[in-house]
Order: structure tokens, then C-alpha cells, then sequence
């Protein structure tokens, strides 16, 4: 599969500190495909040549945070390395390539996916459109966070946009498919949330036993494959006995 082109971000990229053992490469204050792109690309900039005294990065929406070792490299020299990079990320943005791609099997609407009745009333659609509209489209995983394998998915088509609620939840089930403002997620684990559940899947995605702790990687695409309730609960038992693991296509 080709890579699709990926334009360059609009603004130079930024270099901060933050505390006194990171810095933040950041480029741009939106969310956008080209934006994520660039911070994936310097990340795997770094990866390719590792610099003496950074410890970890993290990529975000729009931009890289940096942790290093302070006793290792100074501030100054680190952002001296940096800056050469981040724009090198900016220029080559489809450095970073396409990520893999999921298949994600979802059960939508009753027991769960309990809002999805609401969502729909609430946009005059019937919940089969709902469901039609949200799982014909390809996200992107710009990150994970919140909590761990916990994948922000985006872009949401405009007609599903929707506020958070107004109360939420303080607890909701592992592997929950949510809409939250443009966005929407899957939860990795039970976590306290205010995002519209309008599904679930069976399959896990953060496992802290594997190799690969967390099934999505930011960059990877989603598409979430609609399942009937009775699948998910037979995909469950599979799942669990060791007999199903859900294998994405390939990066690009």
C-alpha cells in the first residue's frame, strides 16, 4: 500500500522547557494529520540515532516531549541537537510513514455501548447510521494517554460531533468506543470518563504481561469492523482461551 503524501505543517517548530529534565519540540496548536505527522517523524528521527543523555520521548498531538538525563547533556546543547532535527521532522513529514492498520471488531449500542440511543436521538439519526457513519471511517491514533493504550482516534466525520457529557462517569468498562468533541477513543482500561459510549470491543489493548504492551501505536490507523453482541461475547471466550489475536496490515 502507498503512503499517502503528508503536507508540512504551516508553523516552525518550538523548543521548551519543561521542568528541568525535558524539553517539548512542538509544532503547531492544532490538531491535524500533518501536524501529528512531523512529531512522529522526529521521533523516529531520535530512535534512528539515539541522542547521549535522552532517556524517553513521548509523542503527543502536536508535539514531542523529550525526558533526558540532566548529569548527561545540558539543556542548551540538547535543544542545539534538537533543532536541526525538528526541522528536518517538518521538511520530511512522510518520514514517518503510514502505521499499521486495525481492524478493531466493535459491539454497538445496548448493553455495550448504552449512549448510543441518546447520541443518535440527540443528531436525529437512526443508531444504525450512527453506527454506519462512526465505523466507515479510517482514524488515526494521534496518541495514547490518559491512561496507558488508551488511543485517541480522530478525525470524527462532523455529523457525529459531539460535547462530552455534562456529568461523567467514574468508572467505564475496558475496551469502551467513545465519542468525546471531534474525537473518538478506545478505553484500555475501567477509567472514569465523560466520552459518549456508543460501543465496546473484545479485544484487549493494553496487556502489561506482552512484549508490546499496548496494541495501538500513535500513527496506526482504526477502523472499527461492526459485531453482534452475541460475537463479542464468543470473541471474548476466544480471546481468553488463547484461540483469537487480532493481527493489523502492515505499515507503510
Amino acid at each position: 500500500m502507498l503512503a499517502t503524501r503528508v503536507p508540512a505543517p504551516s508553523c516552525a517548530p518550538r523548543i521548551l522547557p519543561v521542568g528541568e529534565a525535558a524539553l517539548s519540540v512542538e509544532f503547531g496548536d492544532r490538531v491535524a494529520p500533518e501536524v501529528n505527522a512531523a512529531v512522529l517523524a522526529l521521533d523516529a528521527l531520535i530512535a534512528a540515532a539515539p541522542i547521549a543523555g535522552v532517556v524517553e520521548t513521548v509523542p503527543t498531538y502536536r508535539a514531542l516531549l523529550v525526558h533526558f538525563d540532566p548529569l548527561a547533556v545540558a539543556p542548551a546543547a540538547l535543544e542545539t541537537l534538537l533543532a536541526p532535527l525538528a526541522a528536518q521532522a517538518v521538511a520530511e513529514p512522510a518520514r514517518a510513514g503510514q502505521g499499521r492498520l486495525w481492524h478493531l471488531p466493535v459491539a454497538y449500542g445496548g448493553a455495550h455501548g448504552i449512549d448510543l440511543a441518546t447520541l443518535a436521538a440527540r443528531h436525529g439519526m437512526a443508531e444504525g447510521e450512527v453506527v454506519r457513519r462512526h465505523s466507515a471511517e479510517v482514524y488515526r491514533v494521534y496518541m495514547l494517554g490518559f491512561a496507558p493504550g488508551f488511543a485517541y482516534l480522530g478525525a470524527l466525520p462532523a455529523a457525529l460531533v459531539t460535547p462530552r457529557r455534562a456529568e461523567p462517569r467514574l468508572t467505564t468498562p475496558a475496551g469502551s468506543v467513545s465519542i468525546g468533541g471531534a474525537q473518538t477513543a478506545v478505553t484500555s482500561m475501567a477509567v472514569p470518563s465523560g466520552w459518549h459510549l456508543i460501543g465496546r470491543t473484545p479485544v484487549p489493548t493494553f496487556t502489561p504481561a506482552a512484549e508490546r504492551m499496548c496494541l495501538f501505536e500513535p500513527g496506526d490507523r482504526v477502523q472499527c469492523r461492526p459485531i453482534a453482541a452475541a460475537d463479542f461475547e464468543a470473541l471474548a471466550g476466544r480471546i481468553a482461551r488463547g484461540e483469537y489475536g487480532l493481527v493489523p496490515e502492515p505499515a507503510s
